[in-house]
């Protein structure tokens, strides 16, 4: 018995009043349930849409050597046989945070050109059908960006666009990147929100005062990005996204965030309850009914049943797909737990591939 499942059980049982034995045997049932459960799907299909990758070019550029061995620059044998033994079908690829989105001027539109070019030319051409992509966009460069994302699109077959936290000192809600939003709406592809570094400033203030002894274990920029930050900024983002009138203008705009909605349905009530308040007279719609016309969610790296379920608590099954966040989550580990997730068929068919197949266009 895993110590989750210890814990919950002894706290079950000391309320109820039940005997050892038959903690035990409830704990047996509900192992033998969730086992069921994964055998009856089994044979269930993925499609995974956050997915990473890198080159070394890119990782030299944003001082990401140390990421050399994780497997992001591998996108060929090595991923396709991690995939085949996870059973995930297709892989949408997206470059890894911050991507060029901070390269200025022709360096960073050459830049995105050519890294999107390798995909087409490499593992999409190569494995069809098990890799597809979103597209990387010189960001510095709003128009370039829009007539990239066009390119890449009509051209060559990618299914949006990923971004990656804030851009410089702005945030996608900026009049500066209007040309990027009003692209993607007319191209009817969506645009995911990845997380990124945050700016210097930033960082300073809320993340740099860690005991410097224990500096050398980088505590400071765990907390700025995985751990805690990054996640906080891209809910900050879609906040903003709303507030400032972006579907109001682009109601037809698709947002994709990942990693269980980023702490968003911790706060879906609180966030709903004061920002209808005061949004009333200014907003076209009521708050909340944002979430649901313009955002899709992925499970990417948050593999655990009571995050799921709270998403789903307020956030249509009808948006929510399925991710792993390879290589630095375990693909095998994503799906074998969703396999095992105590939902009908039907909805975990939604989840595991049919909103991909509708929101893309595609096919497993």
């Amino acid at each position: 018995m895993g110590r989750r499942s210890f814990l919950s059980a002894t706290a079950v049982g000391i309320g109820a009043g039940l005997s050892a034995p038959a903690i035990v045997s409830c704990t047996a049932a509900n192992e033998k349930k969730t086992s069921d459960i994964a055998q009856r799907d089994k044979d269930l299909p993925f499609i995974g849409t956050e997915e990473t990758f890198s080159t070394r070019e890119l990782m030299v550029l944003n001082d990401r050597l140390f990421l050399e061995d994780t497997g992001l620059a591998e996108i060929g044998p090595r991923r396709i046989g991690a995939m085949d033994e996870a059973g995930l079908n297709v892989q949408i690829l997206s470059a890894h945070t911050p991507g060029v989105q901070n390269v200025p001027g022709q360096k960073g539109i050459d830049f995105a050109y050519r890294l999107n070019r390798m995909l087409v030319e490499g593992p999409m051409g190569i494995y069809p059908r098990r890799f597809e992509a979103f597209a990387t966009l010189p960001l510095q460069s709003p128009e370039a960006s829009a007539d990239e994302l066009e390119r890449a699109v009509r051209e060559d077959g990618f299914l949006g666009c990923l971004t990656n936290g804030i851009i410089g000192k702005k945030f996608l809600d900026h009049p500066d990147f209007e040309p990027v939003l009003a692209r993607a709406e007319s191209l009817d592809v969506p645009i995911y929100i990845h997380p990124g570094l945050p700016p210097d400033e930033v960082f300073e203030i809320y993340y740099s005062n860690m005991r410097p002894e224990y500096q050398k274990e980088f505590q400071d920029q765990v907390l700025s990005i995985s751990a805690y930050g990054w996640h906080q900024e891209v809910v900050t983002q879609c906040l903003r996204m709303i507030t400032s009138g972006v579907f109001d203008r682009h109601p037809k705009l698709q947002i994709i965030i990942g990693h269980m909605g980023e702490g968003l349905p911790f706060f879906y009530e609180r966030v709903v309850e004061k920002m209808s308040e005061v949004t009333r007279k200014s907003l076209d719609k009521p708050f909340e009914q944002y979430f649901h016309d313009n955002f899709w969610f992925t499970t990417s790296a948050f593999f655990q049943d009571d995050l799921l379920d709270l998403l789903l608590k307020y956030i249509s099954v009808d948006r929510v797909m399925f991710a792993t966040d390879y290589p630095f989550a375990d693909m095998k580990d994503g799906t074998d737990w969703f396999r095992a997730v105590d939902l009908p068929r039907e909805t975990k068919e939604k989840i595991a591939f049919r909103n991909a197949e509708k929101l893309f266009g595609m096919k497993v």
